[in-house]
């Protein structure tokens, strides 16, 4: 591969070669707080390149892109919480690919930078695939929460593997203690955290590549590797030994409450497998990294699939293409456009190029250091699959699941409402 211009040097080349500053609009689903920390990074470039940006963001992001973008109006620059509306809207011929390059400096400079390519990559309208999006932004959901002092209390150490981790939890019930809290309850989303155990256990059994066959539904949903993966989930939720009020409790218990038994004296469970929000449904006044941590949701050892993460991500394509649009994107390449929100907290990034204590926390550094050791990072498959399937069948059936149900009749009947929709 060709070594590309260090970042700076390469923007540094693009700005001194645009004729003059324009106007760049960008348009996104961040409000509140998080305008303000996306307009502190986009004065940043402002400054840098004399481009005037303005941003507006809105919670009907998805439905008010298409509007735009088909009555002509699109901003220049749009940021987009999930690649599946990307992918289709760039098959309609409303997205620009990204300069030349810059699919070979995702791969250099992003861990598992490959992914990062692939997630951002759609076929256009003639049907030949392009670098459309641009990962920025990261969450990560492949984490282990615990509290260090019922870990130490009982001379549990944190697993490195897959297999530690079944023989941890083997020695917690040996102990006479439950080892996982897991909670499916959320409303009318309930059996959503399933979903995301099943996606973790797929990434941990099978080729990268399978996960994505599984997400498009080029195998189907109860393909004997999809089966396995929710049968792996079911080692975990549906053993009344392993699980905090017995597997009968999983599917009512709210996955708000579910961590709280981390806290209580004694322990009602050790660990407790969410993404990186989760802290936000803690205890008042817990200090992470103190009163609770996390570590990384191993992977098997024996199955050499590397390190795998799973999560989520805001990708940013040009919808109404002008030189300051691309100037952007390349200034997102920069360590400096990731370390502003970095320092401001609720910011992760996969740029191996940033300066870690620049972190707002040392709790968002050690999470950032799991994003920069994957080796594959994939997104939630449920938000990329079709809403009646991956907001709807797959929640319902991991419900059924936990309840009980035959995995292969389960994911049979997910199959029936994917064919269903076509």
């Amino acid at each position: 591969m060709k070594k590309t211009l260090t970042s700076s040097v390469a923007i540094a080349a693009l700005w001194s070669s645009a004729a003059f500053a324009e106007n760049v609009t960008v348009f996104g689903p961040w409000l509140g707080p998080d305008q303000e920390l996306v307009e502190a990074v986009l004065s940043d470039f402002a400054a840098k390149s004399g481009h005037t940006v303005s941003y507006v963001g809105s919670d009907s992001f998805e439905q008010q892109i298409v509007v735009d973008a088909e009555a002509g109006s699109a901003p220049n620059v749009a940021v987009f919480p999930q690649p599946g509306l990307a992918s289709d809207m760039a098959a309609r011929g409303f997205l620009t690919p990204l300069k030349e390059g810059t699919a070979e400096w995702l791969a250099e400079n992003y861990a598992a930078g490959q992914s990062w390519v692939d997630l951002g990559t759609y076929s256009g309208p003639d049907g030949a695939d392009s670098l459309y999006g641009f990962f920025y932004k990261v969450d990560v959901k492949s984490l282990v929460w615990y509290s260090p002092e019922n870990f130490e209390d009982a001379g549990y150490e944190i697993p490195t593997t897959m297999e530690e981790l079944k023989a941890l939890t083997d020695q917690i019930v040996a102990d006479g203690e439950t080892p996982w809290c897991i909670g499916l309850g959320s409303g009318g989303a309930t059996g959503w955290p399933a979903t995301d155990w099943v996606e973790e256990m797929m990434l941990r059994t099978q080729d990268p590549s399978v996960y994505d066959q599984w997400v498009s539904n080029e195998i189907p949903f109860n393909d004997p590797r999809v089966v396995a993966a929710i049968e792996e989930f079911g080692a975990f939720a549906r053993n009344d030994d392993y699980v905090a009020g017995g597997a009968g409790a999983v599917a009512s218990t709210d996955f708000r409450d579910s961590p709280k038994g981390l806290f209580a004296a004694p322990p009602q469970c050790y660990m407790h497998r969410q993404a990186s929000f989760i802290p936000a449904f803690f205890p008042e006044g817990t200090e992470i990294g103190a009163d609770a941590d996390f570590f990384y949701f191993p992977a098997y050892a024996e199955k050499d699939l590397g390190s795998p993460v799973l999560g989520a991500g805001t990708l940013w394509a040009i919808t109404n293409e002008n030189q300051a649009a691309h100037d952007l994107i390349a200034y997102l390449q920069t360590p400096e456009a990731h370390e502003i929100w970095m320092a401001n907290g609720g910011f992760l990034t996969p740029h191996k190029g940033v300066d870690s204590s620049k972190f707002a926390t040392e709790a968002a550094a050690k999470m950032n250091d799991i994003l920069l050791g994957a080796t594959t990072f994939r997104f939630d498959a449920s938000d990329l699959m079709p809403g009646g399937v991956g907001a709807g069948t797959f929640w319902t059936g991991m419900v059924d699941y936990s309840g009980g149900k035959d995995a292969t009749e389960v994911a049979t009947e997910i199959q029936n409402s994917w064919d269903a929709l076509k």
